[in-house]
């Protein structure tokens, strides 16, 4: 465990030394805990175009285990920000491994805040995150608990035995569960545990879904019937050919699933397979638009921009129209290609941030890096000229300019901070113009994301729609704000969070 004895972050006092904040100590933590907030928002520990997954990993590991030695407390309510999943799990797992170490009051905390996280979480993960705890040998009480509490607020526990059999199986013995000991008693509830752990036992269940699942295995129609991950290995051991399994499961298909599998379908005339795109979450949405080529982008233009629109206008919600007069300035350098595990993720955000801002906005601005006037065809290229795009839009006149880029700032390289510190200091020293530069890429060099200015409030971003709540965030990064104020904030976090 990694615990501070002096007064210095890992990266240092980076804040304006004139702000009016108490001590050191406590300019120290806010620094800190917006490091890792940052850090929990963009890092996934998988390889960036800078950085390997090695590095992204021994970065955001030592953040974690710095600040749950330091802030307990603080660490535990993050799980109440829009940190991504894989921090989350982290997080979670993190005050699971020491729970000896907290106090009583801090162990009834946090144990609702994760269990409240876990609702949220998509159930693979969280069969993960059960695994990760058997194979660390964490069987303390209240981890069982919140394993049986996760469990039993499942709402179809059949469903999740059919798709996530072995884990849920693991979970179930992990966490002492009865539901193994009752195997081929009798009764629906109880056939559950003869399916996970003697499923050749019953002629037949009673429960629809695994009752599909046993007669899958000789009848083809069956498959059908199952989750399209578990039919789909059926289908090849009957081989039903691609284009009629497709057809028949299209029904079955999850609204990520039809996303993902809409473009080979229609190779293989399968025309069931299509998805509703003015449903689908923004940033997701964006991703799919970069994964299509510039051809098909064209062809399908009406219908993507449309589809990108509505989706922004219900990530916006009451406050559409409402941020004023608006410039953006938005990275699509070949940087924001990120990287073979991450596709196109920084210029998807910044993609998901240009329709979600024009619709915030009464007045609206984008100012691609590349010069492009076309959204719908951003691709990585090229170079990354910030400080002159900076320049064009704050002779615009904004309310706000709002910067979503990796911060590499390479054209020539050093302009933007310069233009913002000579802007910040002498041209608008009143803050009469908001400026916040929104990061999707986590620096693992610097334990944070790359910032452009000291004078501006820099924030790590995973998807374009926390912009609002990441905007609000962002003055405490700005040193004009201390570690009351942060824990006030995220204090009421936590209690909108738990309810």
């Amino acid at each position: 465990m990694i615990r501070s004895s002096c007064s210095h972050s890992p990266v240092g006092i980076r804040a304006n030394r004139e702000a009016p904040i108490e001590t050191s100590a406590d300019l120290v933590a806010a620094e800190d805990v917006l490091l890792f907030v940052n850090a929990a928002i963009t890092s996934t520990g998988q390889r960036e175009f800078h950085s390997s997954a090695g590095e992204q990993s021994l970065s955001l590991d030592f953040l974690h285990r710095y600040l749950l030695g330091n802030y307990r407390d603080l660490y535990a309510a993050t799980l109440s920000l829009d940190i991504n999943d894989h921090n989350a799990v982290l997080i979670a797992r993190n005050l699971l491994v020491t729970t000896a170490e907290a106090d009583p009051a801090q162990r009834h905390t946090e144990g609702r805040l994760i269990a409240r996280r876990l609702a949220l979480l998509p159930p693979p993960r969280v069969y993960r995150l059960f695994r990760e705890l058997r194979r660390a040998k964490v069987n303390n009480r209240r981890t069982r608990a919140i394993m049986r509490d996760w469990l039993a607020a499942r709402p179809d526990l059949a469903f999740d035995a059919v798709k996530y059999r072995s884990a849920v199986k693991v979970a179930a013995r992990h966490a002492h569960l009865t539901l193994g000991r009752e195997a081929g008693v009798g009764g629906p509830e109880r056939e559950l545990g003869t399916f996970l752990f003697a499923p050749n036992r019953r002629a037949a269940y009673a429960t629809p879904i695994l009752e599909a699942w046993r007669r899958a295995h000789y009848e083809q129609a069956a498959l059908y019937e199952l989750p399209y991950t578990v039919a789909e290995g059926f289908a090849a051991k009957h081989g039903v050919p691609r284009a009629v399994f497709l057809e028949r499961i299209a029904p079955r298909l999850t609204r990520l699933e039809r996303l993902r599998l809409q473009e080979s379908a229609r190779g293989l005339e399968a025309d069931s397979v299509r998805a509703d795109l003015r449903a689908m979450p923004l940033t997701r949405l964006a991703s799919y638009v970069l994964a299509l080529s510039l051809d098909d982008r064209v062809r399908q233009r009406a219908e993507l921009t449309e589809a990108l629109r509505a989706a922004a206008r219900r990530t916006a919600g009451e406050q559409a129209g409402q941020w004023g007069k608006v410039v953006a300035v938005l990275d699509d350098s070949f940087s924001s290609y990120g990287s073979g595990h991450k596709r196109r993720r920084p210029l998807a955000v910044a993609l998901a941030c240009h329709f979600l801002l024009a619709a915030l906005a009464r007045d609206y601005v984008p100012l691609w890096s590349s010069g492009r006037s076309d959204a719908l065809l951003v691709h990585p290229y090229g170079a990354t000229p910030l400080g002159e795009r900076i320049l064009d839009g704050l002779e615009r006149g904004p309310e706000r300019l709002v910067i979503v880029s990796d911060g590499w700032d390479n054209a020539p390289p050093g302009l933007a901070g310069e233009v913002l510190r000579i802007w910040r200091t002498r041209l608008d020293p009143g803050h009469g113009c908001g400026i916040v530069h929104l990061n999707p890429v986590y620096d693992a060099a610097d334990f944070d994301v790359r910032r452009l200015a000291p004078t501006v409030p820099t924030a790590g971003i995973r998807d374009a729609e926390d912009l609002v709540a990441l905007v609000e965030l962002a003055q405490f990064a700005e040193g004009r704000t201390g570690i009351a104020e942060l824990r006030a904030h995220l204090a009421r976090r936590v209690e909108g969070f738990l309810g």
